[in-house]
């Protein structure tokens, strides 16, 4: 079996079309009739989120924990607890292509790290846009990390240790220990999903941090949640 995670606060604007790329991917063909469990982890939500994931064949947890890397670990504990031997993570914003699955397992390699790109730049985005553009280079050997694109056998990321309760940085740190485990890593664009370019940005140091950072820089409204102070931002390497 298969597992697909997705980590979700107060997404009702984004997690229906996640859902359906989603449960497209499940039906892959190329998957040869493998089971696919879709794994909703809908952490403090005040929204529509939890019904909206009821609309479709997923299995929604819930938890209040405010906290993006004990969302992934909860999803990641749940699957291996059905006996999957694969888990692939992506977010409540992002939709994925239909051969994502099948192509994480044709790297043949413990754990797949992808890219991303962009679906939603608004005109007044342009210039946030072109320095993207001039500084993420989506190739094969890359070294960017994101939670919204990785894949990782159950075995390897048990033996990394699995995700910790981190706000941000989550999935730069399971890579990490994943390479410190002896873990093989396949760095590709080959699995690329198309991620949202929000100002409501969950994660105080994730990719939509990033983003605000760049806008800041060039004049524009950075946008955040809940007030939240930018102290901190990841590279688009991680």
């Amino acid at each position: 079996m298969l597992a697909i995670i997705i980590p979700a606060h107060n997404e009702e604007d984004f997690l229906h079309r996640c859902l359906r790329s989603a449960v497209a991917a499940a039906a892959d063909p190329a998957l040869e009739g493998e089971s696919v469990q879709i794994i909703v982890v809908a952490d403090q939500c005040s929204d529509a989120t939890e019904r909206i994931a009821t609309r479709f064949p997923v299995i929604t947890l819930t938890i209040f924990e405010g906290n993006v890397g004990a969302a992934r670990a909860a999803g990641a504990a749940y699957a291996l607890g059905l006996g999957a031997r694969w888990l692939a993570f992506s977010d409540a914003d992002t939709l994925v292509p239909n051969d994502w699955l099948s192509s994480q397992l044709a790297c043949q390699a413990d754990a797949v790290c992808g890219v991303v790109d962009v679906h939603d730049w608004t005109p007044e985005d342009t210039f946030v846009q072109q320095d993207f553009s001039e500084v993420y280079f989506p190739k094969e050997g890359h070294r960017h990390i994101h939670g919204a694109n990785l894949g990782v056998s159950a075995l390897a990321y048990q033996l990394a240790g699995g995700f910790q309760h981190y706000a941000s940085h989550e999935d730069v740190d399971l890579v990490r220990r994943l390479e410190q485990s002896g873990a093989s890593i396949c760095w590709t664009a080959k699995t690329k999903v198309s991620t949202s370019a929000r100002k409501s940005f969950r994660a105080p140091a994730g990719f939509g941090a990033t983003l605000a950072r760049v806008r800041r820089l060039v004049g524009l409204p950075a946008g955040g949640e809940d007030g939240i102070s930018m102290q901190s931002v990841r590279t688009m390497e991680s």
